[in-house]
Formats: structure tokens, C-alpha cells, sequence
């Protein structure tokens, strides 16, 4: 199955890890373009375009949406795991067998950003992950599994 990755932080790095050495094709990375960071302000790209270049595998960084529908439009399936871009329908909709999100809680607990963070805030004694298939809405589509541990004090 030929998969396209649209990731930006280190918590990708494991699933792209297993990706790469799976009977998949990792086709592609996509992560969010390089940013100011630190007192000298200098572009730094995420820890996914740094991963993807020692793996050698093609990164891109979509400037908009219509970049991206053309990077996703020949994939079998597109996975997100903390991009950080809610993708429109018509996105959704290109990949052959559709996009599924890894998202570090379980839904529909801590939709959104910084799930982890908030599940520790809260108190949680239990989280997780669940990977869904992505609609138009904000960590709202069908579940298809979901895996808990207990959080350490």
C-alpha cells in the first residue's frame, strides 16, 4: 500500500520508524513548512523533515491546501499524526482507500490540540491512542481502534 505521512512532531517518528521497515511504501512525508525558532529567529524545520532526510525519504512542506491535494492525490491512504492543518473534504477524498489519524488520547476525550497535556492536566489516571478516519470535523470521525494505558505518576 502506498502511504503518504502528514506529521510534524517527534511523537511521528516511531510510526514512520515502522512504516519504513513495513511491506508498505512510505511514498512521502508531509510536514508543516520550516519556522523562526529560537533568539536568532533562523528557519528550523520540524523533527519530521529532519527524520524523512536521514531516512531519505521525500518531504515535502505544503505552503497551502492546493499544494497538498496535489501531493496526496495518487496515495493509497494519507495518515496524520499531529499536523496541525484540519484538511478539507476535498482532500479527504483523494486518497484510494481514504486518511486516518493517529491521535494520542482516547476519543472522544481531549479532541484537538495537546491531548497528552491536557489528559495530565485533568488528572487522567487512564489515556491512550485511537486511529479514526478523518472527516471535516475536529477529531469527530468513525474509530476504528484504540489502545489504553494507565498514566504514571
Amino acid at each position: 500500500m502506498k502511504i503518504i505521512v502528514a506529521a510534524t512532531p517527534a511523537v511521528a517518528v516511531p510510526t514512520l520508524n515502522w512504516l519504513l521497515n513495513s511491506e508498505h511504501v512510505l511514498a512521502a512525508v508531509i510536514t508543516q513548512p520550516d519556522r523562526p525558532a529560537g533568539r536568532g529567529r533562523e528557519l528550523k524545520g520540524s523533527v519530521v523533515s529532519h527524520w524523512a532526510q536521514e531516512n531519505s525519504v521525500e518531504c515535502f512542506k505544503p505552503q497551502d491546501l492546493a499544494q497538498t491535494a496535489l501531493l496526496v492525490k495518487d496515495c493509497d491512504v494519507l495518515l496524520t499524526i499531529g499536523y496541525g492543518v484540519l484538511l478539507p473534504e476535498q482532500i479527504l477524498n483523494l486518497p484510494r482507500h481514504g486518511c486516518l489519524n493517529l491521535h494520542f488520547s482516547l476519543l472522544p476525550r481531549w479532541r484537538g490540540a495537546a491531548p497528552v497535556q491536557r489528559a495530565i492536566e485533568a488528572g487522567d489516571s487512564l489515556s491512550g491512542v485511537t486511529v479514526f478516519a478523518l472527516d471535516e470535523g475536529m477529531d469527530t470521525g468513525p474509530i476504528f481502534s484504540t489502545k489504553r494505558f494507565a498514566l504514571d505518576d
